[in-house]
């Protein structure tokens, strides 16, 4: 399996760094950035295999301070979150400069919204969504002066998965990642099983379909 995941990224390197010249449509040039187009996909759409999120309209200040979170060894090092340990030493890699570039570059690409996957109570959903108001929005369109980020057009099993790392422990448990820990505090008080999670994002895809959801 690991053979065939790296013969999948190599073959998609080779395939990117190909038709990068192509790509008019992204803001800065392509290749500057293939690496995070070889798991995420072209224009940042995501890619479930590598379960590697959809990036593409993600605010600036939000993937800043998420890169340097994996860089200064916040976020991606625990055992139990295997695709934050493959990003970690992706961004630790990288200069502060290049995560800001990184950053403007997510910001500025755009994809179509992604597919709906999970299956939950939306009802329920709801009413579990009204503790998240605050910090995400009310449309999950994201509140920064909060250090909430949109959540509208995220990968709904993306958002599934962070929710369960949070409430595991397998993130927002280093002491110096203040937004971390309140937002495991609040997994973990909201939204302590699967059937919570899973009703709450089927409640937050709905809203890609309003507002402003960062296509």
């Amino acid at each position: 399996m690991k053979a065939a995941k790296i013969a999948f990224i190599a073959v998609s390197v080779l395939t990117l760094a190909s038709l990068a010249s192509a790509e008019e449509e992204l803001p800065i040039p392509a290749d500057e950035f293939v690496y995070c187009t070889v798991c995420h996909g072209v224009q940042l759409m995501g890619n479930p295999i590598l379960k590697a999120p959809r990036l593409s309209g993600m605010e600036i200040w939000y993937v800043e301070r998420q890169m340097l979170a994996f860089k200064k060894g916040l976020r991606g090092v625990h055992e139990a979150d295997p695709a934050g340990m493959e990003m970690q030493p992706m961004a630790a890699a990288l200069s502060n400069d290049q995560i800001t570039k990184v950053a403007s570059y997510v910001a500025a690409t755009r994809s179509d919204a992604p597919t709906r996957t999970v299956s939950g109570n939306v009802d329920a959903g709801r009413d579990h969504y009204a503790t998240c108001y605050a910090c995400h929005g009310v449309k999950g369109e994201g509140q920064q002066a909060m250090g909430g980020p949109a959540l509208a057009g995220l990968n709904d099993w993306y958002l599934v998965k962070q929710m369960q790392n949070f409430r595991d422990g397998s993130r927002g448990n280093n002491p110096d990642d203040i937004l971390g820990l309140q937002m495991r505090a609040a997994t973990l008080v909201f939204l302590s099983d699967d059937e919570a999670i899973n009703d709450v994002v089927s409640y937050i895809t709905t809203l890609q379909d309003t507002g402003d959801s960062k296509l």
